[in-house]
């Protein structure tokens, strides 16, 4: 079992989303899908972020080119988040057997998602 834990400020991150390269950079095209019905939050956005740099945190040195876009942070039927990945991310989750485990949350000041990759 591995985890990997991320915290963002939402002042920084706020400028970083004003950037339109930011976005078509390191979100996939099913989370903008669901952003664009969503009319982009920047909480919502943050903890996505958030989540997928813990997700690379928890894979750890197996993480080495792995892109941000590989990992989609999507909601189930319920909001929860759950962790969809494409491209190196998922020869990774397949090859070492991993299920995801995802938390995120934020405030004013902050967003944060912790990720567990377990067996």
């Amino acid at each position: 079992m591995t985890i990997g834990t991320t915290i963002l400020e939402m002042k920084h991150f706020k400028k970083l989303t004003a950037k339109p390269k930011f976005l078509a950079k390191y979100y996939s095209p099913q989370e903008m899908k669901f952003l664009m019905e969503k009319s982009f939050p920047i909480p919502v956005m943050a903890e996505m972020f958030a989540a997928k740099t813990a997700f690379i945190k928890a894979l750890g040195i197996n993480a080495h080119g792995v892109k941000l876009n590989e990992i989609s942070v999507l909601t189930d039927y319920s909001g929860a988040y759950y962790i969809s990945a494409t491209g190196r991310a998922k020869i990774i989750i397949v090859a070492k057997k991993y299920k995801t485990a995802v938390s995120c949350a934020h405030s004013k000041r902050s967003a944060m998602s912790n990720v567990i990759l377990y067996e």
